[in-house]
């Protein structure tokens, strides 16, 4: 049954759509999809093959301190994403979207390739320090370090192209005006973030096993060779594909906005915006018509005519820079109205970046052996709890919740998108408390009862069992499937057609503030309570920090956050097609309007 639908989708997605300006465009479909979910898969076994356990190569090969590891990590991943705004710009401005995946793709093998040459070659890598012992290894030289930032680089710029533009690259090869076009797209989402949860699941057990136990040369050089394949299997599809060219990016319509709003900010308000502002929407515009909204309303000053401003024939402003219509003022607010919420994802975020750093420090100085065995899990590992409690919860929400919730509220998703984002805030601090308690619990044994072993330039390995720590990676997988996901999805619905790859990097550039943030937290904690009475609390060894501490303090910032999401909430109106959300309330039994945005 479902070989013939697929038989069918193919068969009805290969068709030629025509119009009258422009050239005809071949939808492949599914027969594209090889090409790209293959490129999709080896690119991110590639790429997370390589990070989820950079952390440990940092601290045992190069020899950095664990908060110089865990600073530099941060600010990798902050800067990666970040470079999403970017790569977005460029794809949609100059290049298109299969250039600059094509270019980062080749440019993540470069990274990766690098990165694997620090371990294969000596000279690249400082040497191997004796695990007993009380000398200081010494650190990566100049050279050394420099030809590692080198792979860490050519990684960012990968990150830049490929994140932005691999999801809606795979959306292109379906007709979106056909209904196997969109069943077509659903089903590649489907399959993108299984090939993402496949990904982490191998290089978090297969790959980090390798290189923990086998060879970091090896380790490291599987994913480097995976990525040279994505990068094979991309070019290889490369006559079927469907290119989009670049035609602008939206952020130019942005930058117009602001600019003119600014000129004429010293004009009166007008009496009834709604018939009074300009309007004209292009005729090729993919953008829906929206509604006028009385937020942000300094921004409409820059639909206001004036006898200076001129207008074409057609109707269109004849200096865009002078004049804006009240369609592209409209488009602005819902950027605007998502960036605060966007500043409590920041916050939120802290709390994955810890499991992803900190975490695997726990993990380091805990018992990791398997029952009575001598096979110990390696620390990078335990991260993969995240992933199964993601993956074995979506499937349970979407099946069983989301259908409770739909009978008894009445909504399409069971609660709005604000209120599944709200409950995965909330896990989140339940995450960092429950961190805080575990630590504690660990740091106690490792100073009170006999220890298992000691970790090379670290400490004592408590005879805590590792597998305390599970409770706190499956509640962050927990919190992953409803605040990140419900973040995604938030961006992707929220912003105009034309700003569907902006929505993307946005959520990635949350993850980059989040790590800068992070930083910024290790840093000011560091030297802050480094030589107090309570001793330093992230201290290379663990033993003789206070690691919960800096968990219960992420918590209290996760109190305030989840305070200030609310409140956001509760002022943000959602995009539609009224002046107002009308927003169905059941009270007593009866059926009321309210004009007042809910979380």
């Amino acid at each position: 049954m479902e070989k013939n639908e697929k038989e069918t989708m193919e068969k009805n997605e290969t068709i030629t759509v025509t119009t009258d300006h422009e050239p005809a465009i071949n939808y492949r479909g599914w027969k594209a999809m090889p090409f790209i979910i293959g490129n999709e898969t080896f690119e991110k076994l590639g790429a997370i093959g390589t990070l989820a356990n950079l952390l440990i190569y940092l601290t045992t090969v190069f020899h950095l301190k664990s908060i110089t590891a865990a600073t530099m990590i941060n600010v990798f991943n902050g800067t990666a994403n970040f470079g999403t705004l970017v790569g977005a710009f460029l794809s949609d401005t100059y290049f298109g979207r299969y250039k600059t995946l094509g270019f980062a793709t080749v440019a993540s093998f470069g990274g990766l390739l690098a990165i694997q040459l620090t371990a294969a070659i000596p000279v690249l890598h400082p040497h191997c320090c004796a695990e007993k012992g009380n000398g200081e290894c010494k650190g990566p030289t100049a050279g050394q370090l420099a030809f590692l930032l080198t792979g860490l680089g050519l990684m960012i710029v990968g990150a830049g192209g490929v994140r932005p533009c691999n999801l809606a690259f795979g959306v292109d090869q379906f007709n979106p005006k056909t209904e196997s076009g969109k069943r077509g797209i659903d089903s590649f989402f489907n399959w993108y973030f299984f090939t993402f949860t496949f990904a982490q699941m191998v290089s978090l057990t297969l790959i980090v096993y390798i290189q923990s136990n086998v060879s970091w040369a090896i380790g490291l050089g599987i994913p480097a060779i995976l990525m040279l394949i994505a990068c094979v299997v991309y070019f290889v599809g490369s006559k079927i594909y469907v290119k989009v060219k670049a035609n602008g990016s939206p952020m130019t319509s942005v930058a117009q906005v602001i600019v003119v709003a600014i000129n004429k900010r010293k004009l009166k308000p007008v009496e009834q915006p709604r018939l009074s502002l300009f309007m004209y929407i292009p005729p090729k515009s993919i953008n829906n018509k929206l509604p006028y909204t009385d937020q942000f309303r300094f921004l409409d000053k820059a639909a206001i005519v004036t006898p200076q401003d001129q207008i074409n024939p057609d109707g269109s402003p004849a200096d865009p820079w002078r004049l804006c219509s009240m369609q592209q003022v409209e488009e602005v607010k819902c950027l605007f109205r998502v960036l605060p919420i966007w500043v409590s994802q920041i916050i939120y975020c802290v709390t994955l970046v810890q499991l992803h750093t900190y975490a695997v420090f726990q993990a380091v100085q805990s018992d990791r052996r398997l029952g009575n065995s001598n096979f110990k899990i390696p620390a990078a590992t335990y991260v993969v709890f995240m992933m199964l409690s993601l993956t074995f919860f979506i499937p349970v929400y979407d099946r069983i919740i989301v259908p409770f919730l739909r009978r008894i509220r009445g909504k399409e998703g069971g609660i709005t998108i604000l209120q599944r984002v709200g409950i995965g805030i909330f896990l989140s601090i339940i995450t960092m408390l429950v961190s805080g308690m575990v630590e504690e619990h660990r740091r106690t044994i490792a100073l009170t009862k006999p220890i298992v072993g000691v970790a090379p330039r670290k400490g004592a390995i408590s005879s805590m069992s590792a597998s305390w720590l599970i409770p706190q990676f499956t509640l962050g997988g927990l919190t992953e499937a409803f605040a990140s996901i419900g973040l995604v999805e938030f961006y992707y619905k929220q912003f105009p057609e034309n700003m569907k790859s902006i929505g993307g990097s946005l959520f990635y550039c949350g993850l980059a503030g989040s790590s800068y943030f992070s930083s910024l937290l290790i840093l000011v904690v560091h030297r802050t309570t480094n030589g107090a009475a309570t001793g330093n609390w992230l201290s290379e060894d663990l033993n003789k920090g206070r690691l919960d501490y800096f968990y219960y303090m992420i918590v209290g910032l996760g109190v305030l956050n989840l305070g200030y999401f609310l409140l956001c909430s509760r002022w943000y109106r959602y995009k539609g097609n009224s002046d107002t959300l009308e927003l169905e309330l059941e009270v007593n039994g009866e059926k009321k309007q309210s004009d007042k945005p809910l979380v």
